[in-house]
């Protein structure tokens, strides 16, 4: 969810609406700090906090504030929470939360617009204070670390993220599991580029975070794909499968290199690669079948649960370590 793109449109239409988030988490929760949700007057919401209980009664407060507002009571606009998932909740876990309830009203479309603006660019962090009536915000030239479980500094300040780094896959191949694995990806932080020489193999519509690429040499695309990137391969020849393949190998510089197959194809795919004097340690990054174990099913959108499942494994892993190198440092 795009927290400020949704909450400008509301205000657009003269709808007052309430932004709800997890700004501290304790012990077991549902969710981690920044996880968000905006509620409307009607009660419809995007986004979540974590369901359960504790997503419930958020609605219900964010909607009894609306509520007050909009007959002219003193709604407060701002208001932090602390619950107790267990004795407050009744929930099993034994955790706490910290919610912030924030009203907004076409009044303060300004100040969104901007926030909107600087959230199409990427993610990007904020500076607040909690003040009686809102949080004022200011927009910083860098983001907020991850993985803390307060967003609220001991000094007071509201350090915020907006936004979320998407892991860049190229996946090539726009057959039937190549489909599969675009509906699957489209709810997930996933930038795709989606490379195929079949321009007619492509859907006339597909979401946002994938851009199509029709290319004679699929290949020769992964100079454009930036280091990190997953590789994906799973292209209707073996030709393209392995040039792709090799290129990607060779490039040294890719976070995944998969290929669609069984043991077989990988062992033919390891022969050519040696032949072409590709070293034993390049060729053991290459993840050949793909997926996780214990799906057998051969559907488009098995396999595509499978492989997405084993690609957000991944993808948290390398985020892990990434962030344990910032610290460490």
């Amino acid at each position: 969810m795009k927290t400020w793109a949704t909450i400008g449109r509301a205000l657009r239409d003269e709808q007052n609406c309430a932004l709800v988030s997890i700004v501290e988490a304790k012990g077991s929760a549902p969710r981690e700090p920044g996880a968000r949700m905006v509620v409307l007057e009607n009660g419809s919401f995007a986004g979540t906090i974590g369901g359960g209980t504790l997503e419930w009664q958020a609605i219900e407060r964010a909607r009894a504030a609306l509520a007050k507002g909009c007959t002219g009571g003193e709604a407060p606009p701002v208001d932090v929470a602390r619950m107790a998932l267990g004795p407050d909740l009744g929930q099993c876990c034994g955790g706490s939360v910290r919610v912030l309830l924030e009203v907004f009203t076409p009044g303060r479309a300004a100040e969104v617009q901007a926030l909107a603006e600087a959230e199409k660019s990427g993610p990007f962090a904020t500076e607040g204070r909690i003040g009686e009536r809102c949080v004022e915000r200011t927009i910083l030239n860098r983001e907020s670390p991850d993985g803390e479980d307060s967003l609220l500094a001991a000094d007071g300040r509201l350090l915020e993220s907006f936004g979320t780094q998407k892991q860049v896959l190229a996946l090539i191949g726009a057959g039937h599991v190549g489909r599969a694995m675009i509906i699957a990806l489209a709810p997930l932080d996933f930038s795709v580029v989606w490379i195929d020489p079949r321009k007619d193999e492509f859907p006339s519509i597909v979401p946002g975070d994938v851009r199509v690429v029709v290319a004679a040499e699929p290949a020769a695309e992964l100079d454009a794909v930036p280091d990190g990137a997953f590789v994906l391969v799973m292209s209707h020849s073996h030709a393209i499968d392995f040039d792709v393949v090799l290129a990607a190998l060779q490039a040294r510089r890719f976070g995944y290199v998969g290929l669609i197959g069984s043991a077989s194809k990988k062992a033919r795919f390891v022969s050519r690669m040696r032949q072409a004097d590709l070293g034993d340690e390049d060729i053991e990054r290459l993840v050949c079948p793909i997926g996780i174990d214990g799906i057998e099913s051969k559907r488009p959108a098995a396999i595509a649960a499978s492989v997405v499942a084993d690609l957000l494994r991944r993808s948290d892993s390398m985020a892990v370590a990434a962030h344990s190198t910032e610290v460490s440092s």
